[in-house]
């Protein structure tokens, strides 16, 4: 059974928020960041076409970018789940949906 791509982007971006937040290592939650790209990017690969892929990948490394202003605008916890949950709609519609389970 494979995990959807959406649970992975957003388990990756709320997890690496929560851990760099709560150790104070802000590389390490990069490192979960980046990990949960390499994993959903392959999948994304796998299921999609180039451009859909590269579309999906760039709405990832958005949202953690878009985040930060976000956050100065709304809080930091409705910020990392407001572009956890795009991330992982556009996710589910591009990739999720049609994949085999």
């Amino acid at each position: 059974m494979r995990i959807p791509t959406a649970v992975i982007t957003a388990g990756s971006l709320i997890g690496g928020w929560q851990l760099a937040r709560g150790t104070g290592i802000r590389p390490l939650g990069g490192a979960v960041l980046a990990v949960g790209g390499v994993v959903a990017g392959r999948e994304w690969a796998r299921r999609t076409s180039p451009a859909v892929t590269a579309a999906l990948v760039t709405a990832y490394v958005s949202a953690f970018g878009v985040s930060h202003p976000l956050a100065k605008r709304i809080g930091s916890w409705p910020s990392v789940l407001v572009v956890s949950a795009v991330t992982a709609a556009a996710s589910w519609a591009a990739a999720d949906r049609r994949a085999p389970r």
